[in-house]
């Protein structure tokens, strides 16, 4: 399904050419009807020769409803260029021109209307007119039909000239990126509920779906499409659709919002674009001028930041970044034009290149460098710029790289330097050989400077790295063959064992025979701290106060006493613990405060309870 949409001057026969090819009159306003005067957008459909179906938009050509001209054009697959054979070329024919030219809308035909109303003598002069104007636009070698269309005169040649325009497009069916359908009208139908239409530009939509509506964040499910007053299950890309919208009232709907898949689109502020400023432009766009700023059917002012220079002049193009006053829901490609708010004129157009660019300084030679590669980038270039240097999820390539999930899964798992583990993670894989050599070293470093411990503290091993704690958590689990979790919160290499000296051997040994010969009432161990931290992380022993070591048999005992109490009493008292174990208030008081300050019991007046 194709869109073909209208262009040209005011009074120049747009909507009277719509209605004589389809027998629909796109004026739905009565105020249009009233004055003869396309304001809104409006809309119909044909039936080729073919048998093929394409949806026609009708645009207003007056000056001063060049906004909501804008409105529709952006889904045009192909243009009908309508010019009035009684007046030729007028203002608003060379400017809708070059939005045709900035939109990159390559494909159309050239309609001359009111041919009745010259002499035939007049219309080869005519016609040799416009095709002089028209040289170095996209339309300059356009087919050139003739009709008049009160009469019918030429109107079945041109509806055959569609079907010919038709077999020249080559729309890309956008499936790599996710649905997107600019809202350019909202209404209620009672019974249904909120009613928006758009042109489908990526992916389908189908009756059931969970969509949301951008930027504002608000969920919705589609009650029931339409496609040319026909009920569809499924809209593809490319057509003209009228989404039912279950969830939400048309109030929370304007036009300029997207209808999306949800969090496929995060709104920006800041944009990277390729500027064309148009030929009939009456000035340079140049460094901070604030423009108005059109993409689909959304709109808000903007203020230029010009990267490689001060100006950039009408005919020329260069790189800028945008800042947009208000949020909104943009995607690397998405085509964008830019007005002079007054005198009202169309200033330059282009493509996002970047939507979510950080912020530029000017006159940088890497930027320009940077975004120029940009342009010109594939698949693979694009995830390789979000994973080069880098540990981070899939989901992060996706949401920065703007491409589907299934083309960067596809593009990943073809990369030779991309390393794939957890499912959701990825990661550059000489970024990746060089935080395990990091790893290795800090590792070392640490034990050759603690070499009684038996790993090292996650956390500093974390800090060392600079990653963030789920990637580092990952990366761990992703490293497991190497490195091992170890006591409290430690890590080592697998397979790592501390060395004792001799000496130290018999200190180890002396104090666990002390310390099981009264195992309640543990005497004062004389061994040197780190010592001491050694035996505690292989389990040997437990500290619970300063100077007060249990054996790891006693210390067992004493704990799986505690507990069991609790359990079948509600409670227990460090009397009872005292008593049980036949020691001291001493010692039974600091076992209770240790398992109180590891949230283990709790005191509750002046027994414990589990935490």
């Amino acid at each position: 399904m194709y869109v073909i949409g209208t262009a040209g001057h005011v009074d120049h026969g747009k909507t009277t050419l719509v209605q004589a090819l389809t027998g629909i009159n796109p004026d739905r306003l009565h105020e249009e009807q009233r004055r003869g005067m396309t304001i809104e957008l409006g809309f119909a459909w044909l039936t080729l020769p073919s048998g093929r179906e394409i949806s026609l938009v009708d645009v207003p050509g007056h000056e001063r409803f060049i906004k909501h001209m804008l409105a529709g054009v952006g889904g045009f697959d192909g243009a009908l260029l309508v010019i009035a054979a009684d007046e030729s070329v007028m203002p608003q024919t060379r400017e809708h021109l070059a939005i045709i030219d900035l939109l990159d809308i390559r494909h159309g035909l050239v309609v001359v209307t009111k041919a009745d109303m010259v002499d035939p003598a007049w219309l080869p002069l005519v016609l040799d007119d416009i095709r002089t104007q028209l040289s170095g636009s996209a339309l300059a070698q356009a087919p050139l039909v003739v009709v008049a269309a009160r009469t019918g005169q030429g109107i079945d040649t041109l509806r055959q000239a569609l079907d010919d325009l038709v077999n020249t497009l080559a729309v890309p069916v956008r499936r790599d990126e996710p649905a997107r359908l600019w809202v350019d009208r909202v209404f209620s139908i009672d019974g249904f509920g909120a009613v928006v239409t758009g042109t489908l530009l990526a992916d389908s939509l189908a009756v059931g779906m969970e969509v949301e509506v951008a930027p504002r964040g608000l969920r919705a499910r589609i009650r029931g499409l339409q496609m040319h007053r026909s009920k569809i299950d499924v809209a593809q890309p490319g057509t003209r659709v009228a989404i039912n919208l279950a969830g939400i009232s048309h109030h929370d709907i304007q036009r300029g919002d997207l209808i999306t898949v949800p969090q496929a689109i995060v709104a920006t502020q800041r944009i990277d674009v390729r500027l064309q400023v148009a030929g009939i432009a009456p000035r340079a766009v140049s460094q901070g001028m604030h423009l108005d700023l059109f993409v689909g059917a959304a709109e808000t002012r903007c203020r230029v930041t010009t990267l490689e220079g001060d100006a950039i002049a009408p005919g020329d193009s260069g790189l800028v970044q945008l800042h947009l006053d208000q949020p909104l829901p943009l995607w690397r490609g998405d085509r964008l034009i830019v007005r002079q708010a007054s005198p009202s004129i169309t200033m330059g157009g282009g493509k996002v290149i970047d939507a979510h660019p950080a912020r530029h300084r000017r006159l940088r030679p890497e930027v320009i460098a940077s975004l120029t590669a940009l342009e010109r980038a594939t698949p693979a270039d694009l995830c390789w710029a979000v994973v080069r240097g880098q540990l981070c999820r899939v989901s992060d390539v996706i949401s920065q790289t703007h491409l589907s999930g299934d083309v960067v899964q596809q593009t990943l798992a073809s990369m030779a330097m991309v390393v794939r583990f957890a499912d959701d993670w990825v990661a550059d894989s000489a970024m990746l050989d060089q935080v395990r050599q990091k790893t290795d070293k800090a590792l070392a470093s640490y034990v050759t400077r603690s070499p009684l411990r038996i790993g090292m503290p996650r956390e500093e091993l974390r800090r060392r790295l600079d990653l963030a704690a789920a990637a580092f958590d990952v990366l761990l689990l992703f490293w497991q063959q190497w490195y091992e979790p170890c006591g409290d919160g430690l890590i080592r290499p697998r397979g790592y064992q501390v060395q004792l000296t001799a000496a130290q051997q018999q200190v180890v040994a002396r104090s666990l025979a002390l310390l099981i010969s009264t195992p309640y009432m543990p005497p004062e161990v004389s061994v040197e701290r780190e010592l001491l931290a050694y035996m505690q992380a292989s389990g040997w022993v437990m500290e619970v106060a300063e100077g007060m070591v249990f054996h790891h048999q006693a210390w067992h005992e004493i704990v799986t006493w505690v507990l069991t109490t609790i359990d079948t009493q509600g409670s227990v008292s460090v009397a009872q613990l005292r008593d049980r174990f036949d020691t001291t208030r001493k010692y039974a008081l600091a076992v209770m405060e240790y398992l109180d300050n590891k949230r283990i019991t709790r005191r509750r007046d002046d027994v414990r309870v589990r935490f």
